[in-house]
């Protein structure tokens, strides 16, 4: 066989060059177009991202995971709402899983200590804050019971040897019609309705002339009595046993 020709080498070399050529990915081609992974391989070489710590709120997350609750519901959430209302020490009467008007009134005063809108319906910010409660306190103590009718929040406290035992929704006087402030004992009390010129009262127990705690048909989440101190109907028949002549009474803003 003869020896290749000079031409005959460059047209082998020019092959060569077209084949590695063919073979050749630039890296920027390969970068624009990845191939596409499947689910499991997306996983496993995804970005694993080390010391950062995520904090969660356990109070809002356990709130968000609660129903919404208002007069009229019933059922297990009802119940635990009642439960915790009693161990916070508001006046919530029967633990039965109905949501009424004792659970309402419960519920605005437990709204009223914490700073919440007024509105007696149990939602998320209700429920976180039963979870971290403000916890009040009386501002005089005795060594037996006595009570204190607090304006600013419009409710009224039991207390005890300097603890509060029971709390309770309350309607203080309107502008017009200001509740007196000081400090008073209970100097006389009546077991029934009484018409005054301060309104109708079911079982006053007065503390400063014409001035009573006593429960009423109406109160309110704002003050609208005539001076007295509104509690609710049934929270004055709870509270009546307790409540004797000459017991401390303490009325603030």
């Amino acid at each position: 066989m003869s020896p290749p020709t000079t031409r005959t080498r460059r047209a082998a070399a020019l092959v060569a060059l077209a084949v590695a050529g063919s073979m050749f990915v630039p890296i920027g081609a390969a970068q624009a177009a990845p191939r596409e992974q499947s689910p499991a391989a997306r996983q496993l070489t995804a970005p694993v991202t080390t010391g950062v710590v995520t904090t969660v709120n356990a109070s809002a997350t356990l709130a968000l995971a609660q129903p919404t609750l208002k007069q009229g519901a019933r059922g297990t959430a009802v119940t635990s709402l009642q439960r915790r209302l009693v161990a916070l020490h508001y006046d919530v009467g029967a633990v039965d899983g109905v949501f009424g008007s004792s659970t309402f009134h419960a519920v605005v005063a437990f709204q009223k200590v914490n700073g919440l809108s007024r509105d007696g319906i149990v939602g998320p910010r209700t429920w976180a804050a039963l979870s971290k409660p403000v916890v009040p306190k009386p501002r005089y103590k005795h060594s037996g019971l006595s009570l204190e009718a607090n304006l600013s929040k419009q409710v009224l406290y039991l207390a005890r040897n300097g603890q509060v035992i029971r709390i309770l929704d309350a309607s203080g006087g309107k502008a017009s019609t200001p509740t007196v402030r000081g400090n008073y004992k209970i100097t006389r009390r009546i077991d029934g309705w009484r018409q005054s010129d301060l309104g109708l009262l079911w079982r006053p127990n007065y503390f400063y002339r014409g001035y009573a705690i006593h429960g009423a048909t109406s109160v309110p989440a704002y003050p609208a009595s005539h001076g007295c101190v509104r509690v609710t109907v049934p929270a004055m028949n709870r509270l009546w046993g307790t409540i004797k002549v000459g017991l401390p009474v303490h009325v603030y803003a």
